[in-house]
């Protein structure tokens, strides 16, 4: 069931690049960079993910990052999901990420499962929203 929303993120694509062709399936990297909050805290996020894209069209991703506040505490997250192409020419991702910190305002992440929608446009454009998982 979800709980509440934890956070939100929006700002754009860094990075593309081709890692693998091998077997017919390309595995690709992304990284962004966005701002949003956390927690009801506002956050820089950076991540970096592979996706390989499945023999029906879709796609599956795996990837890791890190939220930093303007205080310097860090909370960093290691996440997967499935990614669908949208009529816009981006990816509509949806997932789980796990978060970890030593951070006391974020501690509450440690040991929760949350759940994302994060999507991304043809323009580089990225947004996204992170929800507990009860």
């Amino acid at each position: 069931m979800l709980g509440e929303q934890l956070g939100t993120v929006s700002g754009e694509v860094t990075g593309l690049r081709v890692l693998s062709t091998d077997g017919g399936h390309a595995v690709t990297e992304s990284s962004f960079s966005g701002t949003g909050t956390l927690l009801g805290v506002a956050v820089k996020d950076l991540g970096t993910y592979e996706a390989v894209v499945q023999a029906d069209g879709t796609l599956f991703g795996e990837g890791h990052g890190i939220s930093m506040t303007q205080a310097g505490e860090t909370i960093t997250w290691h996440g997967s999901g499935v990614g669908r192409f949208n009529e816009s020419g981006g990816v509509s991702w949806r997932g789980a990420l796990f978060y970890e910190t030593a951070a006391a305002q974020f501690a509450r992440l440690n040991g929760t499962a949350t759940v994302f929608e994060f999507d991304t446009e043809e323009s580089g454009k990225v947004s996204g929203a992170l929800y507990e998982w009860k």
